[in-house]
């Protein structure tokens, strides 16, 4: 029940443009404040925090204190264990299929 919990979590974080926006931004540049991520977004402080604490809920943002500053990081272990879960799992067939293909073709020219 829990991993389902984390899993509905993880994908309300996912769900929302304005956090997927924050996620690209710690992605091209990790390690930001609160007022470098606001400069980005066409929202209030108090709605980007909201959003960031969506995030830290689902675990994809972890932050750490610079002397007074709340520095914001990505945390990609949850995307990779959604990976692994729902697409890696469907795209072995796939890439098994096309590596068949390739050695026939190659007994074919051979």
């Amino acid at each position: 029940m829990v991993e389902r919990h984390n899993t509905d979590v993880l994908f309300k974080a996912l769900a929302d443009p304005s956090r997927r926006k924050l996620l690209d931004l710690l992605h091209a540049n990790d390690g930001r404040t609160l007022n470098e991520l606001c400069e980005h977004l066409e929202m209030t402080r108090q709605g980007v925090t909201q959003h960031l604490g969506v995030l830290e809920a689902a675990n994809l943002v972890a932050t750490a204190w610079r002397g007074r500053e709340k520095l914001h990081f990505l945390n990609p272990v949850p995307l990779q264990e959604i990976y692994e879960r729902w697409i890696a799992k469907f795209e072995k067939p796939r890439l098994k299929a096309i590596s068949d293909l390739k050695k026939r073709l190659e007994k074919g020219n051979g």
